[in-house]
């Protein structure tokens, strides 16, 4: 019988990943979050003109403190930072809440993939074991 084990994720084949993403046709931004606490661990895109920072206080997620990814588009202005912090903050709360609803309805059950569309767009969330991957592309025409 063939061996039918999953092949090893590695730092360089989830990079490889996320690049091929970032060239997909209507992806306009994606984030990877920390699963533990919700901290922007990479983007890629312009995540404020997808939705433009609104506060300029400092969210409450913390920064990633381990660097195992680093930013794949240059960060360079506060309000690009600000933005997907505060997108990172809703998208973590938005998962909190349905993964609170997975577990009232089926306690041995588990959340695996969140869509969320809108008329313009599409956001699509994946919890994995160490991070979040939120994508943000083009809504599909009907």
């Amino acid at each position: 019988m063939a061996d039918k084990t999953l092949p090893s994720v590695t730092a360089d084949s989830v990079e490889e990943a996320l690049h091929r993403l970032s060239k997909k046709p209507g992806v306009k931004a994606w984030l990877m979050l920390d699963r533990s606490n919700g901290a922007v661990l990479k983007t890629n895109g312009q995540i404020s003109l997808i939705r433009p920072a609104r506060s300029t206080n400092k969210t409450s997620l913390p920064s990633p403190t381990g660097g195992s990814f680093s930013t794949d588009v240059n960060v360079n202005t506060n309000n690009e930072t600000q933005a997907a912090q505060e997108l990172a903050s809703m998208v973590w709360s938005f998962l909190s809440s349905a993964g609170s609803l997975v577990d009232e309805v089926d306690s041995e059950d588990e959340l695996k993939l969140l869509r969320l569309r809108t008329r313009k767009q599409e956001i699509v969330i994946v919890p994995e074991p160490k991070y979040l991957l939120v994508v943000i592309h083009d809504t599909p025409p009907v």
